[in-house]
Formats: C-alpha cells, sequence, structure tokens
C-alpha cells in the first residue's frame, strides 16, 4: 500500500487538484505528514494541477464561453453568482474563489467572460494556485499531526484512527458531490 502511494500518490494529487481538489490536496498534505509522499512535491503538484485545470477552463471559457453557458441554463445561477463576486472584487475573486464551495467550476468561466485581461489571470491565477496549494496541503499536513499526537496517546486505536481520517476524508468528497448534484438538480428544476 505505501508503494502504491509513493509512487501513484503524486500522480492522484495532480489529477485529483486538477478535476476538484480540496480533498485530494488535503489527503497528500496527509500523506506527506505520515512521510508516504514529500510535503513539497504534495504542494507542486496539488499548485500544478489547480492553476493547470483552472486555466485551462479559463481558455475554454474565452473559447466557448458565452455559447456554452447559453445552451446550459443549470450552469446560469453559479455564474450569476461568480459574476456578481467577481465585479466587486476582482483580485480577492480570483485568490480566493477556489474555496467558495459552488463556484469553483465556474468561476474561470465567469473571469473570462469578464474584462480581465489573460495576462493578470494568468499571474494571479498562479499566485492564488500556490497559496491555495500550501494552505490546503499544509491543513491536511496538520491533520496528520494531530492524529500523530493521539495515536500517541492512544496506541491501540492505531489502525482505527487511520481509517477514521480516510473514511472521514471519503465521506467529505461524496457530501461534496452529493450536495453538489442535489444544487444541479434543485437549480434546474427551478429553470423549468
Amino acid at each position: 500500500m505505501e508503494h502504491l502511494i509513493q509512487v501513484y500518490g503524486y500522480v492522484a494529487v495532480l489529477i485529483g487538484t486538477f478535476l476538484e481538489g480540496e480533498t485530494v490536496a488535503m489527503l497528500g498534505g496527509f500523506a506527506a505528514h505520515q512521510q508516504h509522499l514529500r510535503f513539497s512535491w504534495v504542494v507542486l503538484t496539488a499548485f500544478v494541477g489547480s492553476a493547470t485545470g483552472d486555466q485551462i477552463a479559463y481558455f475554454l471559457g474565452k473559447r466557448f464561453g458565452r455559447s456554452f453557458v447559453d445552451r446550459r441554463p443549470k450552469l446560469g445561477a453559479h455564474l450569476a453568482r461568480a459574476t456578481a463576486l467577481l465585479e466587486r472584487y476582482p483580485t480577492l475573486f480570483i485568490f480566493g474563489f477556489r474555496f467558495i464551495y459552488g463556484i469553483r467550476n465556474v468561476a474561470p468561466v465567469a473571469i473570462a467572460l469578464s474584462r480581465i485581461p489573460t495576462a493578470r489571470f494568468l499571474v494571479l491565477n498562479a499566485m492564488a494556485a500556490a497559496l491555495w496549494a500550501v494552505v490546503v496541503a499544509g491543513a491536511g499536513y496538520l491533520f496528520g499531526q494531530a492524529v500523530e499526537s493521539a495515536r500517541g496517546k492512544l496506541h491501540a486505536w492505531d489502525e482505527r484512527l487511520a481509517m477514521g481520517a480516510v473514511l472521514a476524508a471519503i465521506s467529505i468528497f461524496g457530501f461534496n458531490l452529493l450536495r453538489e448534484r442535489v444544487f444541479r438538480r434543485q437549480t434546474a428544476s427551478k429553470g423549468r
């Protein structure tokens, strides 16, 4: 198991942060604390995955954004929310959209449809992705530290605590997916 994590852990972090983000980056930080992965590499791969995913979404938004959104009314509510925040706080929005549930995936499209120049987004996106990678992977690392501290006090609970951490992470990921699907269905039913 450790070998699989060491070999595929970085690839999983890269792909996971490209597609989704938080849960995978936190698990990478946790694995780094457990010395299955190197923290610096987890942060680097989380940064690359997040920045690349959002940059590609931005370029797709530039190319296909308006027509893509017009054909998918479900995206309208998310895009409207993202656009409202973007217009009020453009720089802060670019730094923070990764941390705001429900708009992370449409934020790059909203930015692409705005008047923000590509070069500005490229720079701010890279800075924001670096900050996000450190914060989220760091939270996973600190969680690993907390587990280790508790584990030191509760020897008999080693495996149970580790399994609990894994189950909690999987539960959070599953809950986020379920919540997003419910939100999409509610948005779709309101649009009808």
